[in-house]
């Protein structure tokens, strides 16, 4: 897109956006996990959306320190099950890479 720039990494001026979270309007790809066919059929791009801050994952096979983030996707996406389209939905810290371009 003609003229945009990522949004930096870091420190929103937002108190509840943690300061070393992925910036809202930041880009990047949602990744598929190296070891099982998902949690997406296939990687694609999207923006951090400043829906909601991101928050510690409390699930059991969660990384210390990881976050859930809102992320817009730039196309509709289907889940490994099928189940879709999405348009947006909380991605795991693990499933971004950050600095993605657009499509």
């Amino acid at each position: 897109m003609p003229g945009h720039r990522p949004a930096p990494e870091g420190d929103t001026g937002d108190p509840a956006w943690p300061a070393d979270a992925l910036a809202p309007g930041s880009r990047v790809t949602v990744v598929r996990d190296p070891d099982w066919d998902g949690p997406w059929q296939v990687e694609f791009t999207g923006t951090i959306d400043a829906m909601g801050a991101p928050e510690p994952n409390e699930h059991a096979h969660a990384l210390s320190g990881e976050l859930l983030y809102w992320v817009a996707f730039d196309a509709p996406q289907y889940d490994c099950d099928g189940a879709g389209p999405y348009r947006k939905a909380r991605i795991w810290g693990r499933y971004l890479r950050a600095g993605a371009g657009t499509d």
